[in-house]
């Protein structure tokens, strides 16, 4: 069934607007509950901090079904390999930065480094061990990414990158950096490309999320040992890309 983008909605009616809200107070609500807890596991091994983080996962998830009616498909689920490695995703919205944690094994994100001076929320996103660069020092920050991804991929995580740098509104489309690859070739890993459609239902900095079913696509793992890190961008850029045409309504 096609799915229009929130840019071809009408204006938003008042049931959109109360949807949006309650499931914002549910968020803020489970974040202020989840958020010390984690705090407290701190002691403990990663593994237990990230499965408290889970509760807040898929709390956030089931909250936007059935309050907002926005849920999500995946596709290719089995593509995802045993070993570890690096996920190359599309980033349209915040949905996939809680998302992905739903349908992948521990995973980090990248970071900007301001967010973990947040108090209470900040300093247990950091216990969760992301990440946190400095986005204006580009060449610094590409040398973190590459050293803190390599140790979290060897500990046996996930590291999420989103290619395009920032998120990028339905229909468009960003210059793909090609830091994923160079990491991945640099510890020879797999590459798993991502693609959805979430911006057309959650936009960019946008409060209101509109009903309907996002669509996810996971791609065929790539051998980063046998590809240097622009052939890996090449592959993943061609693949998204032609899969957003695909799922897109933009």
């Amino acid at each position: 069934m096609k799915q229009p983008n929130t840019s071809s909605l009408p204006k938003a009616d008042f049931r959109i607007y109360v949807r949006s809200t309650v499931y914002f107070a549910g968020m803020v609500l489970s974040s202020l509950i989840i958020s010390p807890l984690i705090l407290l596991a701190s002691p403990f091994p990663f593994e237990s901090r990230y499965r408290m983080a889970q509760y807040w996962v898929k709390f956030n998830l089931w909250t936007l079904k059935t309050v907002c009616g926005l849920s999500h498909e995946v596709q290719g689920k089995e593509n995802i390999p045993q070993e570890n490695g690096v996920i190359l995703s599309k980033h349209q919205s915040a949905w996939e930065t809680i998302a992905l944690q739903s349908i992948f094994p521990p995973l980090v994100f990248i970071l900007k480094r301001e967010l973990l001076r947040i108090p209470v929320w900040g300093w247990a996103m950091a216990a969760l061990e992301p990440i946190a660069i400095d986005r204006k020092a580009k060449s610094a920050a590409l040398k973190q990414v590459l050293k803190d991804g390599e140790e979290r991929l060897k500990a046996g995580r996930w590291v999420v990158i989103f290619p395009e740098g920032t998120r990028i509104a339905p229909g468009q489309k960003g210059r793909y950096n090609a830091s994923g690859g160079m990491l991945a070739h640099r510890v020879g890993c797999p590459v798993v490309p991502v693609a959805h459609n979430a911006g057309e239902f959650w936009g960019r900095k946008a409060f209101l999320k509109y009903p309907g079913v996002i669509q996810v696509r996971i791609g065929a793992p790539i051998d980063a040992s046998r590809f240097n890190a622009s052939e890996i961008n090449r592959q993943v850029e061609e693949w998204i890309e032609s899969q957003m045409a695909a799922i897109s309504h933009a």
